[in-house]
């Protein structure tokens, strides 16, 4: 397929991909677990407010925690249940923050992957773009593969900056991650039907699905279910080339219609919209069935897991219990990330739960980690080719790590993506990444737009 797009982009690297962990691993649903904490903190914008007590009674899919601001996103329950408590609770990103925490009944059937309930001969036409952004909005989907932006917030038809180019995320460039490749493969037509719902609350009709090329069957199983779907036949399937971090929104706008977002901007600005597949499923979901996002796929995976696997988890499930569904730990395990090892977060606390966001739980052995002494900056200049976003991250850490924040700012520190390629491609193993997540943390406590 022809793009005005090289189908890459400036910068980045090409770590192992480690995908042969779990590729070939089909969903599975997973039993009801005894007590899940939902984070009322699981997007970016407002937190929501609570709306049970302790000691409800509450049933699967009700609504638990509301969003009041229009930059936020509901929670529900993902099962029948009684409110045990609402606590502070251990947080992937914040530390710690507020959660509900439900016991579950012993009489819960898990919840299934409904892929058979979507069919091809599917007219989005049935729906006004009303429909749609009041059904996402109530459903309270977020962006399922990244930070978790409000996904009703981005669909809301703004004519006086209307969307004229549409990109499926289904990259996946993060190493052992898997769980977006496995619903490409079994949810294929979900996946239309989100996506051609996702054009019809835009009004638009320039859609593109993005697959880096190392998946030529998810490639494939989205041509031959869009030749089966005329509400679908005007969306083109891209091959991008595989490089990492070919999944960031930014450098896939670059890489398909060869455009560049802002510094400091968001695709909209240049009347773009980017949305995981994973995110477009759940619109399908929402929309046809009702079904408020209480589920995901989640690839427990890496060296230190004894049965890596994709699971189909109710949100709330604790790292340890996801842990022990994928076989427990190997003796080699010394690190479990949630995410993946470039733009993870290593944890301690196994009690933390599974958000929106949470793709994956990678575990790491010792000859996975590299254990070699940081030494001097030899001003190679690879980190510069490396960063994607045109940084200097060198001189940004350097900034930080005599605090001078002001100096880091005016390099650009805010439009570092986070990304990790240039902690990968030091030969100084110089943690710069690290260093630049540190200065912006620094820089919205400064700005009390995050806890100490």
């Amino acid at each position: 397929m022809s793009t005005p797009g090289k189908l890459t982009f400036n910068g980045g690297v090409h770590p192992p991909d480690y995908k042969e962990f779990s590729s070939q691993c089909a969903i599975k649903s997973i039993p009801v677990p005894k007590q899940l904490a939902i984070m009322l903190s699981q997007h970016i914008g407002a937190i929501c407010k609570p709306v049970v007590n302790k000691r409800d009674h509450i049933a699967a899919g009700q609504l638990i925690g509301n969003a009041e601001a229009f930059v936020s996103a509901p929670v529900h329950s993902p099962v029948n249940g009684t409110v045990k408590d609402i606590a502070l609770q251990s947080h992937p990103v914040l530390g710690r923050a507020e959660a509900i925490i439900i016991e579950s009944d012993e009489d819960n059937p898990p919840k299934q992957p409904c892929p058979d309930k979507f069919s091809t001969d599917f007219d989005p036409s049935r729906f006004l773009p009303e429909q749609i952004f009041d059904a996402v909005r109530k459903a309270g989907i977020v962006g399922m593969g990244g930070a978790g932006f409000p996904t009703s917030v981005k669909i809301k038809l703004n004519p006086e900056s209307p969307i004229n180019t549409i990109i499926i995320n289904g990259c996946e460039c993060e190493p052992f991650i898997t769980c977006d490749y496995r619903i490409m493969l079994e949810w294929t037509v979900q996946i239309l039907t989100g996506v051609s719902l996702i054009g019809r609350a835009l009004n638009c009709g320039n859609i593109y699905i993005a697959v880096e090329d190392n998946k030529p069957d998810a490639v494939a199983a989205f041509e031959q279910a869009i030749r089966k779907m005329p509400s679908a036949s005007s969306m083109k399937v891209v091959a991008v080339k595989t490089k990492y971090p070919q999944g960031g929104e930014r450098q896939l706008i670059k890489s398909i219609i060869n455009k560049d977002v802002p510094t400091g901007g968001i695709p909209p600005m240049i009347n773009v919209l980017v949305a995981n597949v994973a995110t477009a499923a759940a619109i399908a979901e929402a929309v046809l069935l009702d079904n408020p996002l209480t589920h995901r796929v989640v690839t427990v995976s890496g060296g230190g897991i004894k049965n890596p696997g994709n699971f189909y988890a109710p949100i709330g499930t604790s790292a340890s219990h996801l842990i022990e569904l994928a076989g427990g730990l190997n003796d080699n395990a010394v690190k479990i990330i949630l995410g993946g090892p470039m733009m993870g977060f290593s944890i301690a606390d196994l009690s933390t739960p599974l958000t929106k966001t949470g793709g994956a739980i990678t575990v790491l052995t010792d000859k996975d980690i590299v254990k070699r002494k940081e030494t001097p900056c030899i001003r190679c200049g690879r980190c510069v080719e490396a960063c994607p976003v045109n940084l200097n991250p060198t001189r940004i850490a350097h900034a930080v790590k005599h605090n001078l924040l002001d100096a880091a700012q005016e390099y650009y520190m805010s439009a570092c993506i986070e990304c990790g390629c240039c902690s990968y491609i030091c030969p100084a193993d110089i943690e710069l990444s690290g260093f630049i997540k540190t200065g912006k943390i620094l820089v919205a406590r400064q700005k009390k737009l995050m806890p100490k």
